[in-house]
């Protein structure tokens, strides 16, 4: 079965983008077929494929307003086994744009969910989220299995993850009660820095077997 997985932090600069790129890619290469897709408005994720995410037609952006449809979306990338929607910046208007409806949170959900004939090809299918508790976000929550969080070995860290974890409990108890947390990876790590093993230590004992043992440096 097809795993949809959000890679997802709210704080900015942790990996996250790295992390799908990376992992998609390898997955891809050891015979897994994988499908990302870049819901970051910045479109990192998009251009580090290869792809343009000032593409006007095949984008994120225009499936989630259903202007295109799920396979009008997905382009193929240079690597054999991996496909990608691609982002745009109109992306970061969207909330905006749909106020009014009382269930946009599930438009991503309940795309995926109509479409997954096409989608069942996928071993997985990675969520690049945005730097921010928003909509997008929200969106990438409902629609997902479970729950890549990078988490850099810095002062505010655990912090920001406390608030995180926080909006999942949120997210489980009113709008996706199957999610759960697959991983947290810990990146960024300085193992000449005392404060880095202080976070790593403070990770594990929160989140116990949850924290990888493998470290980003």
């Amino acid at each position: 079965m097809t795993t949809t997985i959000s890679v997802i932090n709210q704080k900015g600069g942790v990996g996250k983008t790295t992390t799908v790129i990376n992992l998609a890619a390898s997955l891809s290469i050891l015979g897994q077929t994988n499908l990302v897709i870049d819901l970051d408005p910045q479109g990192n994720a998009t251009t580090g494929f290869g792809k343009s995410n000032s593409d006007e037609d095949k984008n994120i952006y225009n499936l989630l307003i259903k202007k295109i449809s799920l396979g009008q979306a997905i382009q193929k990338t240079n690597i054999q086994n991996l496909d990608i929607i691609g982002s745009h910046v109109n992306l970061s208007g969207l909330e905006v744009e749909t106020a009014n409806d009382s269930k946009r949170a599930f438009v991503l959900k309940e795309i995926l969910s109509s479409e997954s004939g096409l989608l069942k090809k996928y071993d997985n299918i990675f969520i690049d989220c945005p730097p921010s508790l928003s909509l997008l976000t929200i969106m990438s929550l409902v629609a997902s299995d479970e729950l890549l969080v990078p988490l850099q070995t810095e002062f505010f860290a655990l912090e920001g993850i406390t608030q995180l974890v926080k909006t999942i409990d949120r997210i489980k108890e009113n709008l996706n009660p199957t999610l759960s947390i697959r991983g947290i990876l810990l990146t960024m790590f300085d193992k000449r820095n005392k404060l880095s093993s202080e976070v790593d230590k403070e990770a594990r004992n929160y989140f116990k077997d949850k924290v990888y043992k493998t470290v980003i440096q």
